[in-house]
């Protein structure tokens, strides 16, 4: 596999920061060659978060260059045109959790709220593949992630991971009914594929 550049985007809370892992962690276990850094500066306060994971033999540092992202994983959408701007590279794929969680501008009235229909646009000129999710009978917001990591797994988005390496991922960072919850939300996702284009 040529290396393969993950940019992974949301805001504090959404567990970006988990979801980075589980595809590193993965990767790990397909016996992928991977390098990952996370930005986690202002998580706590409702910031962006930004991970970075690049899989393949010629990744000597983990950072990907503007425009140079072959998926973009976004958990909200501000986010997802933040980064199709800024990292989305020409026909590569963005998916992201069709969900607002309101920056302060929007909040105070200042800029709208964006779109679907922007996010949409943006991938269209750049001639990239949009996947929007959304469950929404997920009654945790904090789930989300799952919903996207299940996603991704359903539609092979990352080339020599397969369910296993994912679940494998997951024992290793969960346990307990926490474990439990978010196995079955995996599992139980292609079930929900009703309703979300691909």
């Amino acid at each position: 596999m040529s290396t393969f550049n993950i940019y992974m985007i949301g805001v504090g809370g959404q567990g970006i920061g988990l979801l980075s892992e589980v595809l590193l962690r993965a990767a790990d276990h397909a016996g992928l060659t991977v390098k990952s850094v996370d930005t986690h500066g202002l998580a706590q306060r409702g910031g962006v978060v930004v991970s970075q994971l690049r899989i393949g033999a010629d990744a000597f540092s983990p950072l990907i260059g503007a425009h140079d992202a072959d998926l973009v994983v976004a958990l909200e959408r501000h986010e997802a045109l933040r980064a199709a701007d800024t990292a989305l590279k020409e026909n590569g794929t963005l998916i992201y959790y069709d969900t607002v969680w309101q920056p302060l501008p929007v909040r105070l009235g200042e800029v709208p709220e964006v779109s679907g229909e922007e996010v949409s646009n943006r991938c269209d000129r750049l001639r990239a593949r949009l996947i929007r999710v959304f469950r929404p009978d997920l009654a945790d917001a904090r789930m989300q992630n799952i919903v996207v990591l299940a996603r991704i797994q359903r539609l092979g988005l990352i080339q020599g991971l397969s369910a296993a390496h994912y679940r494998q991922a997951m024992q290793d960072l969960m346990d307990g009914t926490v474990l439990k919850r978010n196995m079955a939300l995996f599992d139980d996702e292609g079930a929900a594929a009703e309703g979300i284009s691909a």
